[in-house]
């Protein structure tokens, strides 16, 4: 396993690699992503054997153009583009009917495929160089911590991936929102690094939480983005006992009981920071072995229904 630097030479390699059929590790702006050429079957068939992924579980595919639409969705509907024209690129996946060109393995036999456009020049170059759409996970092994830098990413894995472009702490540490339409309807399938609010102000309509026992996106199982540490949600620390052995995650200030850790995700109050603070602590406290993990709730308003969301998988509940 190589970390490369993001230069022009280093990204023409890891897209020379992936059109070899090998999976490359890239950063995007919200999470590391495991990436492989849609078309080969084999090569993503190698993601799903890396991350110990259920082959139930659909992968997003990310574009570096939106002509490469075409090649992907049988039509783009007049109400997904005014969301296209909005988010992306960004971190907005928008799920829709796909072309049988598109192999099962990627979509989970599922006849729609979920598609975004990175906010993220290194990502967009990959994808461009590669000459393909990438079919790309978050470069973690199944239900664990999603990646937020290269270093995360040599934790959870040895020598099962040839290259990791490095390209930093990614901005905003959450994955994307999963938006479908159908049937007239929006139907939120994840919460995301776009609020719920934010699209309902661009399409000037309704988004429904669409709750459902089948799996159709990614990130939809009760325990996902977990560390090894057991996660227990809290208001504060004013019903807990002091425990040197635990990790605590604050919102915006120290509790006043001490923990073996503290870290506080923003004493700004700023959800983008929290967000992308928040998969960084849990690695951090996986480094020293800390098996339990204190975190405090936060209100779900914007983005903060995202980070609830990743801290509720977490912890299973």
């Amino acid at each position: 396993m190589r970390i490369l630097k993001p230069t022009e030479k280093n990204i023409k390699l890891c897209a020379k690699a992936i059109k070899k059929g090998e999976v490359v590790a890239f950063p995007t702006e919200t999470v590391y992503g495991l990436g492989a050429d849609v078309f080969n079957k084999e090569s993503v068939a190698k993601i799903f054997e890396i991350k110990k992924r259920p082959k139930f579980d659909p992968l997003i595919v990310h574009i570096s153009d939106r002509s490469q639409l075409k090649i992907l969705v049988k039509k783009i509907p007049s109400k997904i583009k005014i969301l296209i024209d909005k988010f992306w690129p960004g971190p907005l996946t928008l799920v829709m009917e796909k072309k049988k060109n598109v192999p099962d393995i990627v979509t989970s036999a599922l006849n729609t495929v979920a598609v975004r456009m990175p906010n993220n020049e290194i990502a967009l170059k990959l994808i461009k160089y590669s000459k393909t759409p990438i079919a790309a996970p978050s470069a973690n092994k199944f239900t664990r911590i999603s990646p937020t830098t290269a270093f995360h990413i040599t934790r959870q894995f040895e020598n099962e991936i040839p290259f990791i472009l490095d390209g930093g702490k990614t901005d905003f540490g959450v994955e994307s929102t999963i938006i479908k339409y159908e049937k007239k309807r929006f139907y939120l399938l994840r919460k995301g690094a776009i609020s719920k609010e934010e699209i309902e102000k661009a399409i000037k309509d309704k988004v429904i939480d669409k709750k459902s026992k089948k799996i159709d996106a990614p990130g939809q199982f009760k325990k996902h983005y977990a560390p090894l540490a057991k996660v227990i949600i809290i208001k504060d620390d004013s019903n807990i006992k002091e425990d040197l052995k635990a990790g605590y995650i604050a919102f915006c200030k120290k509790p006043k009981k001490k923990f073996k850790m503290v870290k506080v995700l923003s004493f700004k109050k700023d959800l983008k920071e929290a967000a992308s603070n928040l998969f960084d602590f849990f690695h951090q406290f996986e480094e020293k072995g800390i098996k339990k993990i204190y975190v405090e709730k936060i209100s779900e308003k914007g983005l903060g229904a995202a980070i609830m969301d990743r801290i509720k998988k977490a912890a299973g509940v």
